[in-house]
């Protein structure tokens, strides 16, 4: 019997804002422990909270950006449980209703556009983090009252693969609006896996296995490609599955369990009687679609179809915003931006990583690429040229033009003058020009690097391949 898997993921997300979620205390990473602390995050008695607003504008941002719907009404909710990290013993969260409901994902996968439905994005507060020792355990509450974007998948991802390109996709769409740095070493994303398997074609679902303590999205991959095969393994063996909790030993590449449905926590939910339900206005809602941008796979699509680039170009534009930013503002400027392009990724972006330069430390104009290539494209100087030319532009900010006309670098087109070194060249090498007449074509190109190195690299060299094919034939 074949099995299929399905897969729904739950990704915790920190959103960028300059205070946590309920106080003033700063949402700043690597700070002392304990020391973006008061008594509202604390949860000691008598404080109050106050909720972040640009916390509830990138909430709806999200939305938006995910295609959700934003409600009218929307409230908070206290989650209670007891665990070390977790300071008033309940976590104000969103349960029945949520900021953002009902979106979806469109996102590159096996050669296609596949898209996965986003069942709710909903806002509540981070907890602070245990830390274990030899003998003692320690908990930093500095974390602890960050405002947390949980981000709901529907149960659509079918292999490891796509859970992983699902996340990435999330991210970028995630870091493109601003709504968070999303930088997982620094625990500012964390995603729980919900995975069963059932028998193909078959409509209900398996008993689902959720799978905890996953800090990379490499992780999420390794998890489910050991998680899916162990059920099926248990499945096709006679063995039964129960619902369950596991957590996944990266080191040791398998999952373990943590707790069964028995087990489970009732978290024992209750509207936060601290905080009053949001009923966003239409004029703030329109504050916060302003802030809307293109997201990844449109800016991607866009630029293939506008500017004829490849996927592989367009895809690097995308991963580099400023780069492809600075290729726009050219692109728009020239009559070639396939050209562009070449220059901008193979030659600009080198010459950064190379010296450790950014965009904004380049000496010269970005109009000057654009000149540049009107050379090379008008037949004004050589390929070879132009990369002497840039080389010097680079570190000068003087422009081409001038750069040529100093080193003397111009093409010569001169028919007559490359004449008088095709049949220098011939004569010099009577063996490669016999090769030639007796049907080697290759020996072309030897004889016509002959010519390029007399004419110290300016001839024409389209020019010298006619004049030496007419001369040998």
């Amino acid at each position: 019997m074949k099995y299929e898997a399905v897969i729904g993921l739950e990704t915790h997300v920190q959103l960028k804002t300059k205070s946590k979620m309920w106080c003033g205390c700063a949402n700043e990473f690597g700070a002392p422990p304990n020391t973006h602390v008061c008594p509202v995050c604390l949860g000691l008695p008598g404080s109050l909270p106050v909720a972040n607003e640009e916390a509830m504008r990138l909430t709806a941002l999200t939305g938006l950006l995910l295609n959700c719907s934003l409600p009218a009404y929307a409230k908070f909710d206290r989650k209670n449980y007891f665990y070390p990290d977790m300071p008033k013993n309940y976590q104000v969260t969103q349960f029945d209703k949520p900021a953002t409901v009902k979106g979806h994902i469109d996102f590159e996968f096996a050669g296609a556009v596949s898209r996965v439905r986003i069942t709710r994005a909903h806002l509540e507060e981070d907890v602070g983090k245990n830390f274990h020792f030899d003998r003692f355990s320690g908990v930093d509450f500095n974390r602890a009252g960050v405002p947390l974007l949980e981000i709901v998948s529907e149960p659509e991802i079918t292999s490891a693969e796509m859970a992983y390109e699902y996340l990435n996709a999330l991210k970028d769409i995630l870091m493109y609006g601003g709504v968070s740095d999303a930088d997982m070493e620094k625990g500012m994303v964390r995603c729980d896996v919900n995975v069963s398997v059932r028998p193909e074609g078959e409509k209900e679902l398996g008993k689902k296995i959720e799978i905890k303590n996953m800090n990379s999205f490499s992780g999420v991959r390794r998890a489910l490609e050991y998680e899916i095969p162990r059920q099926i393994e248990v499945l096709g063996g006679g063995g039964k599955l129960r619902q369950e909790t596991r957590r996944w030993d990266d080191e040791a590449g398998i999952t373990e369990p943590m707790r069964s449905k028995e087990m489970a926590h009732d978290y024992r939910y209750f509207p936060e009687p601290d905080l009053m339900p949001f009923e966003p206005t239409a004029a703030w809602l329109e504050e916060v679609s302003r802030r809307v941008v293109e997201l990844p796979l449109a800016k991607k699509q866009r630029l293939m179809r506008d500017y004829q680039l490849p996927a592989t170009d367009a895809q690097t534009f995308v991963c580099d915003r400023p780069l492809g930013d600075y290729f726009e503002a050219l692109a728009r400027k020239s009559q070639n931006p396939k050209n562009v392009a070449n220059w901008v990724i193979n030659n600009l972006r080198a010459k950064l990583a190379g010296t450790g330069a950014a965009l904004a430390d380049l000496k010269f104009a970005p109009e000057r690429i654009v000149e540049l290539i009107a050379l090379v494209d008008g037949k004004k100087i050589s390929s070879s040229a132009a990369q002497q030319v840039f080389a010097e532009m680079f570190d000068t900010g003087e422009a081409p033009a001038a750069i040529v006309e100093k080193r003397g670098l111009a093409q010569v087109s001169d028919t007559g003058a490359i004449e008088a070194l095709c049949e220098q060249a011939i004569a010099a090498n009577p063996g490669p020009a016999a090769d030639f007449k007796a049907g080697k074509a290759a020996a072309l190109n030897f004889l016509k690097g002959q010519v390029m190195k007399l004419s110290k690299g300016k001839a024409n060299p389209n020019v010298v391949g006619e004049i030496l094919e007419r001369k040998l034939k």
